[in-house]
């Protein structure tokens, strides 16, 4: 694997040589479009287990905890739907052989957290959720808990993805003050850098609407099925109305967008991250990869909102105008993408405003 870049997250030409020498192991032929400008999408297997616990495998195996607390076993290969407030394992296709110096993390994809199903993969002998350590051998799998909507998935659904890292390629807050004083990262005119840039709620408005509020007892989202399923059978829109606030109801869902236009420059990729998790009872943005392009005028995104999913926790709880909700870290890619996102097939949110998830017609 010589030719393979020293540092930083692998681009798409970058995983496909390490496809090609052997470290990603997959069931079946790559689809044309799994591989992403700095990520490869996981393809779920051909069966889930429902388990009455999550876990973290630990010394064990993954099968090893599936057999302990597996409740019953699905077949993948006819579809299945997986109900809210169930914890499922699904055998991903995607196995790894990396070398020493490689490691990876994994996060949901953006349609996957814009529709509330939360998902994480986890390894072999894991201590931690949704990182692969350095020289990981071994299947993955995905913990998937949908929270608001009954999800319909099969084989080769796509829940997850995953980015590879050689070294330490994140940006340090002087190192990214820097790189947004050349290219500007957020159109913020005094960003906070500390760990992170900031990005914050905007409940001013998009054509009359700060966001949207899912609803209760719904039927159910085929994660394969884009554009087929109507808006007004799942949520409730939330009109602007001068206050400048959203109060957050406990258990609710909620669809909100950045008051910053996000840029990734093209030699970067970005992830959000919690803001602080001691600023109030919410949390905001389960799927946090930005690709390389997202947002970047040249690949047709100018103006590219962060979308925001956000649910409260255990009481209610006031978002305000501007408020800091998270933080953008910037990694440096390896090697600039042979295609940026915006620019190829997948990117169904580049330029967005306000958007839900590709399902919604």
């Amino acid at each position: 694997m010589h030719d393979i870049p020293d540092s930083g997250i692998l681009a798409a030409q970058g995983i496909a040589r390490l496809a090609e020498a052997g470290a990603i192991l997959p069931d079946s032929p790559f689809a044309p479009d799994q591989i992403q400008p700095a990520s490869l999408d996981l393809r779920l297997g051909a069966r889930v287990f429902r388990v009455r616990t999550s876990f973290l495998p630990g010394a064990r195996s993954v099968a090893a905890c599936i057999e302990a607390f597996v409740l019953h076993e699905m077949d993948l290969t006819r579809g299945a739907v997986l109900e809210t407030g169930c914890v499922y394992i699904a055998e991903l296709q995607e196995a790894l052989a990396l070398p020493p110096d490689l490691s990876a993390s994994a996060n949901p994809k953006s349609s996957t957290g814009r529709i509330d199903v939360f998902t994480r993969v986890i390894t072999d002998r894991g201590a931690a959720f949704d990182q692969v350590e350095a020289g990981y051998q071994g299947r993955l799998y995905a913990e998937i808990s949908p929270r608001t909507f009954p999800v319909k998935v099969r084989t080769g659904s796509r829940l997850s993805q995953i980015r590879f890292r050689r070294g330490e390629p994140r940006l340090g807050d002087g190192d990214l003050a820097a790189l947004h004083a050349a290219t500007p990262l957020v159109n913020a005119q005094n960003p906070s850098f500390q760990g992170g840039i900031a990005v914050s709620i905007d409940l001013s408005g998009f054509d009359g609407l700060i966001g949207y509020r899912a609803k209760r007892h719904t039927g159910l989202v085929d994660v394969d099925a884009p554009g087929r399923h109507r808006i007004a059978d799942f949520w409730e829109m939330l009109p602007a109305d001068g206050s400048g606030g959203l109060i957050l109801d406990p258990g609710q869902f909620y669809i909100l967008a950045s008051k910053e236009a996000v840029q990734v420059p093209p030699d970067f990729a970005a992830e959000m991250v919690p803001f602080d998790p001691l600023v109030g009872e919410f949390r905001v943005h389960y799927a946090g990869f930005f690709d390389p392009g997202f947002g970047f005028a040249g690949a047709g995104g100018s103006g590219a909102r962060a979308v925001l999913e956000v649910r409260s926790r255990d009481v209610p709880f006031l978002l305000e105008d501007g408020q800091i909700v998270g933080r953008l870290v910037y990694e440096r890619m390896a090697e600039r993408p042979a295609t940026l996102y915006g620019s190829g097939a997948g990117s169904n949110y580049q330029a967005q405003g306000l958007k839900l998830s590709k399902h919604f017609a």
